[in-house]
């Protein structure tokens, strides 16, 4: 059985202004920052022995945390970035929504099909390694991707917070997932002040 723990990166401003971020690499705000540094604590105890994460800074700079913790190796993956919102990144989601009725529906935005098209190759490539435990630090659009993929019902009563993370099984003589936990928030009090 191989794990592998998806994440989503700490908190932005444009998080809070509920705007969609996409491509677009704003860094982590103090309250995110805070974030990553408990998610780092907590995750630690779990021993990654791989840490991997999409090449935008938010998730970059709580992956940095979560391996510089746990003393995991680093790497990118641009299997894990988030999906491309094109003309409509930086806009404030429920005004696309309110526009198009979903933001799937938006033109120019990327299909929820090839991000998850990309992630699939992405936990492919993860569970064809070695390391047993790894950490995916990603987008909460990858996520909800994963998840429906792997367990609709478990993907819609998901909040994919900032921060939070979800276990993921993986059964080798099966070639079978399951959703273990989902939406779990850090425990730890460990601050990077």
């Amino acid at each position: 059985m191989r794990y592998v723990t998806l994440a989503r990166h700490g908190r932005t401003a444009l998080n809070t202004e509920g705007r969609l971020r996409g491509l677009a690499d704003p860094p982590l705000d103090d309250e995110g920052r805070e974030e990553a540094a408990r998610l780092a604590g907590d995750l630690a105890g779990w021993n990654p022995l791989l840490v991997l994460c999409s090449p935008l800074h938010r998730a970059r700079d709580t992956a940095w945390a979560i391996a510089g913790r746990g003393g995991a190796e680093l790497r990118t993956d641009k299997h894990f970035n988030d999906r491309d919102y094109g003309a409509w990144t930086g806009e404030v989601k429920a005004e696309v929504v309110a526009r198009f009725g979903s933001v799937d529906a938006a033109p120019g935005v990327e299909s929820l099909d090839t991000v998850l098209e990309r992630a699939r190759r992405g936990l492919a490539r993860v569970v064809s390694g070695r390391p047993e435990r790894v950490v995916v630090v990603t987008h909460d659009a990858v996520i909800r991707a994963v998840l429906a993929w792997i367990d609709p019902a478990v993907e819609a009563a998901a909040s994919v917070p900032t921060a939070s993370w979800c276990r993921l099984a993986y059964d080798d003589r099966a070639d079978a997932w399951r959703v273990d936990l989902v939406d779990q928030k850090p425990t730890s009090s460990w601050s990077a002040s």
